[in-house]
């Protein structure tokens, strides 16, 4: 994965920062010595020295401030006094979001410290699910198809049962599972992505700038299960632009594995995906990825994981996030008319992993081809790092983390974030802040957030809601 930086002048082997693209090394996962207890050890204090006295990070997520008081506390106020038990909180608070790598860190590779922060605690977790110590509850959370599959004839019961409003499941599933029973959980639905695509295409437009692109949906685990909706949408205004679609979902893309640091599994889901893909890509079609999580992997992790596999390699450069595709759309043939204004301003969170893949604010390029925009865009952290957020142990500290987005939030009526689970996260945020104002000040908290692609949908005229 190749990123650009922040800092000021050139990168080089012995400099610091650079506007120069870090590189990311595959990842070892394979090497007997990545599994290494004393040589993970000694790498981890090697870079938790780096990073203690750098501290250029310090504001990124919560693992930096407790690996810092972590040693300001120890004996010696070094690193030589802590237990190298005592990692495993500064491990645990690390979301994989790629910020520290792509933003703060000036000793990314090719300097010579090569530094690889979110890699390393990926690194310590794969060590710890080979282990077999990541909780039985966290694995079955990640079965994302699995759990997909088996909501999906009984949705409202599963929704009911998820809802904060459930003073009845929802205690019972913090204590079962560790999820923070005030955490928004995704919505199932009873009829999945895949299942509408069979019943067919919208009319294509022949007239649009575009016709005669098409392209290959990956509709994800979320989109297929639990937001349907947009799925259908994302075709919809496709066509609209010209654009012939298929959608293809073989299996979850495993960022939820990633998490938990089961590499395998990561390997095996690039590796069935991709050859599912292939034929796609050598008929001609586009590749898009509808949730930026998923995208990432495809684009930039698989390679890291599988990189012998050249159909990872091809997917990897024939995926595009379904914003970054529409922008190249209006950059190079131009979009069909129809878009109107939107009622009412815009606050636009940019997710970690849409940033992680260094193609620029493609989100916020896409809602600024709507006319008359009132658009706020917010590059800040939400705070709920894929599943972190909504555990027992981290909820409060997510909604502190992403406590200034939402107070940017609060302003605009519309809310969107390219991230499902941030934009939840974000309303909750919403509603303290707006708990906290007075009668005559207080805006009334939208009813549900928008991945932008919808709000676009929405400009086109197209009906949003199911």
């Amino acid at each position: 994965m190749a990123t650009s930086g922040d800092s000021d002048g050139p990168a080089t082997a012995s400099g610091e920062g650079g506007l120069g693209a870090p590189t990311r090394h595959p990842v070892a996962w394979q090497d007997p010595d990545f599994f290494d207890e004393e040589k993970l050890d000694a790498e981890l204090r090697r870079v938790f020295d780096i990073c203690h006295g750098c501290r250029r990070c310090f504001n990124l997520c919560d693992s930096f401030p407790r690996l810092f008081d972590l040693i300001d506390e120890s004996e010696s106020g070094e690193l030589d006094t802590v237990e190298s038990k005592d990692f495993k909180p500064v491990v645990d608070a690390c979301t994989l979001c790629d910020m520290c790598f792509m933003t703060k860190c000036p000793y990314v590779p090719p300097h010579e410290f090569n530094l690889d922060f979110p890699h390393l605690m990926l690194r310590y977790r794969a060590l710890e699910n080979a282990q077999k110590k990541v909780p039985f509850a966290h694995r079955q959370l990640a079965k994302t198809d699995r759990n997909g599959i088996l909501a999906e004839p009984v949705a409202g019961t599963a929704n009911w049962a998820s809802s904060v409003d459930n003073k009845i499941t929802r205690p019972v599933l913090q204590v079962v599972a560790g999820i923070d029973k005030r955490a928004v959980l995704p919505k199932f639905h009873g009829k999945t992505f895949t299942a509408r695509a069979r019943s067919g295409a919208p009319e294509i437009n022949t007239a649009a700038p575009a016709q005669g692109r098409k392209a290959v949906l990956y509709a994800t685990c979320f989109v297929n299960y639990n937001n349907p909706k947009m799925g259908e949408l994302t075709r919809q205004v496709l066509a609209h632009n010209g654009v012939a679609t298929e959608v293809v979902y073989p299996s979850c893309c495993g960022m939820p594995q990633l998490e938990q640091g089961d590499l395998a599994k990561v390997a095996e889901n690039a590796r069935k995906v991709a050859g599912e893909m292939r034929q796609w890509i050598a008929d001609g079609y586009d590749v898009i990825a509808l949730t930026p999580s998923c995208a990432l992997m495809l684009k930039f992790e698989w390679p890291l994981i599988v990189p012998d596999d050249e159909d990872v390699r091809r997917l990897s450069a024939a995926t595009r996030d379904i914003s970054e595709y529409i922008v190249d759309i209006a950059r190079n043939e131009g979009l069909e008319e129809g878009l109107n204004p939107l009622p009412g301003g815009v606050a636009l969170h940019l997710a970690c992993h849409a940033r992680a893949q260094n193609m620029g604010q493609k989100a916020a390029e896409l809602l600024r081809l709507i006319p008359d925009g009132d658009l706020k865009v917010i590059e800040r952290c939400s705070g709920h790092g894929g599943s972190w957020g909504i555990y027992k142990g981290n909820f409060d500290t997510a909604l502190k983390v992403g406590r200034p987005v939402a107070r940017q939030a609060a302003e605009k009526p519309l809310i969107a974030s390219e991230c499902p689970l941030a934009a939840d996260h974000i309303l909750q945020g919403v509603e303290q802040q707006v708990a906290k104002m007075g009668d005559a000040e207080r805006p009334e908290v939208p009813a549900r957030t928008y991945h932008p692609l919808e709000l676009f949908a929405m400009a086109y005229g197209f009906a949003v809601e199911e």
